[in-house]
């Protein structure tokens, strides 16, 4: 027989052999009123609840995320070791073990714009054990810059919390005679052809950044992808290629040293890093917007409770002074919003790079 002196809201069945907290939710505690000769009404009240609850009946409840995490998490980066993608979630992962009490594994599973770590992680169990950090590539341009997309955004991956975010920024080899993006455009116009732009491969943020840049300002110029953001900057550093539209992140240590000129920042606010380099509205060109975020996602099955623990647990990282500065220092912005604040700009982001997209025609065949 359950002990009854137990506290009231906690009874343990035999079935379940752990007890089981009926405090959630309380209309249960007023369904069976009527005391019998045999049972006092307060045990009655008890048994009736317990055999009603959700938890017993096998039905996910509130007390679904008491028990979250069971195991350790692991978080995939679809990138490659090394990468901002990489160290974002290297930095936040101890902090997340220590608050959840779990171990937290960094798994780097790389390829296809992000689409093989994208795939593993849609098709985990949606129990918030196997979370993917997801950039901006991944979620608002793959699904319409491949004719055969691996997995769909909106219906595979529930949004946990945008880490962080940084602009493009347009930098040119320094033997490259313009200092302004409306020096560029001229010397584009009166060469077609000749002037090249890198980029970390077909479909990446500095290509669609490339493709954009063209199609606004009416230049010609090549361009030449590459496997990764690194060899693509080493070019235009050697000389090899003529500029990249690249990430802030990427390119801020080189633009510091001077290894690389910078041209103009593609968003609407001045970077903290570089607040010299003129915006693209303040080049005359307000229409060149372009970027990446890293944030949190997870399968889309994952239950609500379980993505509001996760969203603390990350934001809480996040915004530790010590990872926040050293973010800050790769020319990152720390975000770190609720879910449903990301959800809301993937939706507006992906539509946007749907329109870009179909404009420039780029396409990758797959």
């Amino acid at each position: 027989m359950n002990n009854i002196n137990q506290p009231l809201g906690w009874i343990r069945t035999a079935s379940m052999g752990t007890p089981v907290n009926l405090e959630e939710p309380k209309l249960w505690f007023r369904m069976f009123r009527t005391p019998t000769k045999d049972l006092p009404m307060k045990r009655i009240t008890l048994i009736f609840a317990a055999l009603l609850s959700p938890v017993y009946l096998g039905v996910p409840g509130p007390a679904a995320a008491a028990g979250f995490p069971e195991t350790a998490i692991t978080i995939v980066v679809p990138y490659p070791p090394g990468s901002t993608a990489d160290t974002i979630p290297r930095l936040v992962g101890p902090l997340m073990s220590k608050s959840l009490g779990v171990p937290v594994i960094i798994e780097n599973r790389g390829g296809a714009n992000g689409s093989i770590g994208a795939v593993r992680v849609a098709s985990a169990p949606a129990d918030g054990h196997t979370i993917l950090l997801a950039t901006f590539g991944m979620l608002a341009v793959n699904q319409w810059i491949y004719e055969k997309p691996a997995y769909n955004p909106e219906k595979d991956f529930t949004p946990i919390t945008n880490g962080a975010s940084t602009p493009n920024i347009l930098v040119v080899n320094p033997s490259i005679k313009a200092s302004s993006l409306k020096e560029l455009v001229a010397l584009a116009k009166a060469e077609p052809g000749k002037l090249t732009f890198a980029s970390a491969g077909n479909g990446s943020t500095s290509h669609l950044c490339g493709e954009t840049l063209k199609m606004l300002e009416g230049i010609d110029s090549v361009h030449v992808p590459y496997q990764g953001a690194a060899p693509a900057l080493q070019a235009v550093i050697g000389g090899q290629v003529s500029m990249m539209c690249d990430n802030l992140s990427n390119v801020v240590q080189q633009v510091q040293s001077g290894a690389l000129r910078p041209i103009v920042v593609t968003a609407a606010e001045p970077s903290k890093q570089l607040p010299d380099v003129p915006t693209s509205p303040q080049a005359g060109s307000p229409d060149l917007l372009a970027g990446n975020w890293y944030g949190f996602v997870a399968p889309s099955a994952t239950p609500k409770d379980v993505i509001e623990r996760l969203n603390e647990s990350i934001v809480e990282a996040l915004r530790d002074p010590t990872v926040s500065a050293r973010l800050e220092s790769l020319g990152l912005t720390v975000i770190a919003d609720k879910a449903d604040a990301f959800g809301a700009l993937i939706a507006k982001d992906s539509a946007r790079m749907e329109s870009i997209v179909k404009r420039t025609t780029a396409k990758i065949s797959n």
